[in-house]
């Protein structure tokens, strides 16, 4: 039987007024689709795993986000869904049905009971035309300060849309002005020399 991770009821509790029945909602849907799905926190929001990452959701200051670990593989149908995201999430009016929703997940399910790998990652040039296409919602403060600094905006529109997106939730998370500005600041820095969000963390830096 699934389990609801503490800090997943958290990051609900502390999501915007308007976030917090959309996430509600894709949790309940995925629990009842899934049972067995396990809960965690990665890169600071919640995912949903079984037997390996199955989808994620995500609260910013005006819209929400979810989307499955192999949104190609799961709808086929070229829409931005496919690229594991369904759009701008504003209200539950901007989701599928939750039978449409959960036939989904089961998919999603049976592409890692059967082991399926994740599609591809595409080369660089492919990446860059999938940023053109995918917009990440760049805070304001992070925004201009790229624009101020040519060498981190090209860094910056080289950056595959997860490390973007990586950038613009930490900036987004910080509740006082000096903290988001010292993130800013450090943000800069980092992508001015090429290195993404976590690059601490990476293997044999």
């Amino acid at each position: 039987m699934s389990t609801r991770n503490p800090k997943v009821d958290a990051y609900i509790a502390n999501a915007a007024d308007f976030a917090r029945p959309i996430l509600t909602h894709l949790r309940d849907v995925v629990h009842a689709a899934c049972p067995d799905v396990v809960e965690e926190m990665k890169w600071s929001t919640p995912h949903f795993d079984y037997k390996g990452m199955m989808c994620s959701m995500a609260a910013f200051k005006t819209h929400c986000a979810f989307g499955f670990w192999k949104g190609a593989l799961v709808i086929s149908d070229g829409s931005d869904a496919a690229r594991g995201q369904f759009g701008r999430i504003t209200s539950l009016a901007d989701l599928p049905s939750k039978q449409v929703l959960s036939a989904y997940i089961k998919k999603a399910m049976a592409l890692n009971d059967t082991g399926v790998p994740a599609p591809h990652v595409a080369p660089q040039r492919a990446r860059a035309k999938a940023t053109r296409n995918r917009p990440v919602e760049v805070p304001e403060e992070l925004a201009a300060a790229l624009q101020r600094n040519k060498q981190a905006l090209a860094r910056w529109k080289d950056f595959a849309p997860s490390h973007q997106r990586e950038y613009c939730e930490w900036v987004a998370e910080a509740k006082r002005e000096a903290t988001r500005a010292t993130r800013v600041a450090q943000s800069v820095e980092w992508i001015a020399e090429g290195k993404p969000r976590n690059w601490k963390y990476v293997k044999g830096r």
